[in-house]
């Protein structure tokens, strides 16, 4: 029976009319209800199957499960030139299970089917098999030289052998010496600027490089002037297959809008899930098609992990390599434009996934550090790794490089000020923007209260705890041999107290809780916040300096180092509100 001879159409309102439920319904009883339930509810209908029996009737295909209408459906898609085509295959839960879970509700726990049951599957698809085959659950294995086991054997070949094969050689890239792109970086000698801006310079700079210029894919979503990347419209234009098609607004300005067919930057419009998507295909093209992209996505943090987590995973699980940049990154860096654009929770889900290199750079020299070695790990060194960077859109005087730090920017940490002359009684560990509130409570510290600190900048409490984890599953499979350290111990030996601030939820600095060694407290952004200015979420949020401080001088005064009178006067000093509720709970 076809579609073709029901030519009042009474098939398809039936179809229409027909919700999924009753479909179902249908799909689990035989011919007989399939006659009295959906073709006697029309005359029409019934002349259609007048000359079906029930079981003829139970034997009629949907579509889906029509090899000939699936085949012929794929092979008019794949001849049909100059646009995708879409196929919409009709089938029925549980297909070929029968009574024992055909189009029926039955338990995702339900894992086999007893022989009662198998004996139908064999009968319905005429599996050549005995009953005693089927009740020894023997698999069927079609003849050596059948059509079947011909036409399999023919495909693997056709695909590169009998397991699926990932082809990774792709021609290594050379990258750019880090000083040629990065240079004002680097050695920014206390210049303003934000990280969002040092990496848009960056960028650009690299897209010029012979190398690995054309390589590059930069990709955004909707927001390539918020992050200061409007001039690679100019410089390298935004692909589309048709070219300019009308008069942008601003084609007087010098960085105007211009699309054109040849153009490297990809502006997706609002759609994150269509952004990422672009992401992986060209993360993924060193394996898919032998050439080697560095594919750039830069988007609002908030709108990564929390938006599209689940394509995130899908592409780390095809081992793409890349960047992922969350700009405007932090709880409190993006005052002003509501609650749905702060960002504290990223990183804690970033650190979910196995290779993904989670970092918070507070300054445009770490920054450079870690684009220069992701590069390189993934375009010479052939790393499936790909990695997570926040950016913010603050401006503040970025620092030079201090010497032989880019180890310890990529290992996760590095110590950036303390005394010279012997340990400090409390370390303050910091990252991202909250790092500056560290230095600036570490000053406070000194000149108020008397008290010297070490200040360090953590890049990544994600390395530091893998770190930690790795070399203490070591220690545990090898009992017999001499204890390892973790970088994280080698940064901070001895019990000293430490207090950890960032713009994120606590959990971020609390996964490296386990492994500090000493006492040690998180200050985080738990909690939705407020619209509000820097200064006023910060001091909210309880990661601002003068928190900081006092939470500082109070481990002192539980190590018995400090006199706790001196915390009560560092709260009324700094004007704090101790009966309000937490931020969590506000």
């Amino acid at each position: 029976m076809g579609v073709a001879r029901d030519t009042h159409h009474a098939l398809i309102r039936q179809f229409a009319h027909t919700v999924d439920g009753e479909y179902q319904t249908l799909g689990a009883n035989d011919g007989e209800y399939n006659r009295e339930h959906f073709f006697q509810l029309d005359p029409q209908l019934q002349q259609l199957v007048a000359h079906l029996s029930h079981a003829e009737i139970d034997g009629l295909k949907r579509g889906g499960h029509d090899i000939r209408k699936v085949y012929a459906a794929f092979a008019a898609a794949r001849s049909h030139p100059g646009q995708p085509t879409v196929i919409l295959a009709k089938t029925k839960k549980g297909y070929g299970m029968g009574r024992a879970g055909e189009s029926r509700m039955t338990s995702h726990q339900e894992k086999k089917l007893d022989v009662e049951a198998l004996l139908d599957f064999r009968n319905r698809f005429r599996l050549p098999m005995s009953d005693s085959s089927v009740a020894e659950l023997r698999f069927y294995r079609p003849p050596a030289d059948s059509a079947e086991l011909r036409y399999l054997h023919a495909r693997r070949r056709a695909l590169g052998g009998p397991l699926p094969l990932r082809d990774a050689r792709a021609e290594s890239i050379a990258v750019p010496a880090i000083e040629t792109y990065a240079s004002f970086a680097l050695a920014a000698n206390d210049k303003g600027m934000s990280t969002t801006m040092a990496f848009g310079r960056m960028l650009t700079s690299l897209l010029r490089d012979k190398s690995v210029g054309a390589r590059i894919v930069p990709i955004v979503a909707d927001e390539a002037r918020t992050f200061g990347m409007a001039n690679l419209f100019r410089q390298i234009g935004i692909y589309s297959p048709h070219g300019q098609k009308y008069q942008p607004e601003d084609a007087a300005s010098l960085l105007a809008y211009r699309e054109a067919r040849d153009g490297q930057l990809l502006e997706e419009g609002i759609t994150e899930a269509g952004a990422l998507s672009s992401w992986t295909a060209a993360a993924t093209a060193y394996s898919a098609h032998g050439i080697k992209l560095l594919p750039f996505y830069i988007y609002y943090s908030m709108f990564g992990f929390q938006r599209v987590g689940d394509l995130i995973w899908a592409a780390a699980d095809q081992r793409a390599r890349g960047f992922l940049l969350g700009a405007t990154a932090g709880r409190t860096t993006l005052s002003g434009e509501g609650l749905q654009h702060q960002d504290g929770s990223s990183h804690l889900i970033a650190a979910t996934v196995p290779n993904c290199r989670a970092y918070d750079p507070a300054f445009a020299c770490e920054l450079a550090v870690i684009l220069d070695h992701g590069m390189r790990g993934m375009l010479e060194r052939d790393e499936d790794v790909f990695y997570y960077v926040t950016v913010m859109n603050e401006n503040y005087p970025q620092p030079a490089l201090p010497p032989g730090a880019e180890h310890g920017v990529m290992r996760g940490m590095y110590r950036l000020r303390g005394p010279t002359d012997g340990a400090a009684p409390i370390r303050l560990l910091g990252s991202g923007t909250i790092l500056r509130e560290v230095i600036a409570a570490s000053e406070l510290l000194l000149t108020d209260w008397g008290v010297t600190s070490e200040v360090w900048s953590v890049t990544s409490f994600t390395e530091l705890a893998r770190d930690a984890r790795e070399v203490g599953r070591w220690n545990r499979l090898h009992p017999s041999e001499a204890v390892r350290d973790s970088y994280l111990q080698e940064c901070l030996p001895g019990d000293a107290p430490i207090v950890a601030a960032t713009d994120y939820v606590r959990g971020l600095p609390q996964l490296i809780a386990e492994y500090a060694g000493a006492d040690y407290t998180t200050l985080g952004t738990d909690g939705f916040g407020r619209s509000d200015t820097r200064a006023q979420l910060r001091r909210f949020f309880e990661v601002d300096r003068h928190h900081i401080v006092v939470t500082a001088l109070f481990r002192l005064a539980v190590a018995g180092l400090v006199p706790i009178a001196r915390v009560d006067a560092a709260i009324k000093q700094y004007g704090l509100e101790t009966d309000t509720a937490p931020s969590w709970r506000r």
